[in-house]
């Protein structure tokens, strides 16, 4: 059963977290816009090759959150490291250096509509590797064919089904072989065959690539199917609900807004009493 989070550190303390084995260590991060705290106080580990949910309800920040890991919003307090490495206070240069190391699917894909599947996937072996056209053809048709796309180098995104669209969009975010994917509803707006596929072959990749996945999602199905860690983002207390195994956090929990939330729908699933 994944550890709990360690207590609160003071700033001296921070500059070496506890688990520096750990590949992301978020330690006392606040998030907000201006005046406006999101969520308070975020301390929590992700392993080497977890697959972890961000999980909450709508509007709770999971998404905000996902953006300052990446580097796209700056903590309003805290800060988050990388293998031990501070990633918070790094100069542009260094964090060029761990965003090479990053792979991101927005949620809708956010593929260039005007580009074929495998031009998506050459742009960033393109800017930022001295590979050969033919190289980068070649590497590009393969991250297609690890996600099951094979043949569908030359279709546009508009020829394409929404899955097909998001496994294209994993695979661009996997063309410079990153440490790390982080995924952002990967199955909004898929149906549920669509959305198992996906499920399948995230699972597949972590296991073939050594990656570790981060995931935003508030699909209950896919949270179960896939992730072995989590946090849930309490809107009711501006802060962490619970960190750990979705599974074992929907039985036992403590906090009633996540048993809530891991349980939705399993009321009316029941059968319904005759008395």
């Amino acid at each position: 059963m994944p550890a709990s989070p360690p207590a609160p550190q003071t700033a001296a303390a921070a500059a070496a977290p506890a688990a520096a084995q750990a590949r992301v260590s978020v330690r006392e991060v606040t998030m907000a816009y201006g005046s406006f705290v999101v969520m308070k106080d975020l301390t929590f580990d992700i392993q080497a090759q977890d697959i972890f949910v961000i999980m909450g309800g709508s509007g709770c920040g999971k998404s905000t959150l996902l953006r300052h890991l990446i580097g796209l919003r700056e903590p309003a307090r805290g800060q988050v490291f990388y293998d031990g490495e501070n990633f918070t206070a790094a100069d542009d240069e260094g964090r060029e250096k761990f965003i090479r190391r990053f792979g991101v699917m927005y949620q809708s894909g956010a593929l260039w509509s005007s580009l074929t599947l495998a031009e998506n996937i050459a742009l960033p072996l393109q800017e930022f590797t001295p590979l050969s056209a033919k190289d980068i053809r070649d590497l590009a048709a393969y991250k297609l064919a690890l996600v099951g796309l094979s043949g569908y180098e030359d279709y546009y995104p508009s020829q394409v089904s929404g899955g097909m669209n998001k496994r294209a969009g994993i695979a661009r975010a996997m063309a410079l072989d990153p440490d790390i994917l982080f995924l952002d509803e990967p199955g909004a707006g898929l149906d549920p065959l669509s959305s198992r596929r996906l499920d399948d072959l995230i699972l597949r990749l972590r296991d073939s690539l050594g990656s570790t996945v981060v995931i935003v999602t508030h699909e209950l199905a896919s949270i179960f199917a896939i992730a072995n860690n989590s946090v849930f983002l309490d809107t009711e207390t501006r802060t962490l609900g619970a960190v750990g195994n979705p599974s074992e956090l929907r039985d036992h929990s403590d906090n009633p807004n996540v048993r809530r939330f891991l349980n939705r729908g399993a009321e009316s699933e029941s059968p319904v009493s005759s008395s």
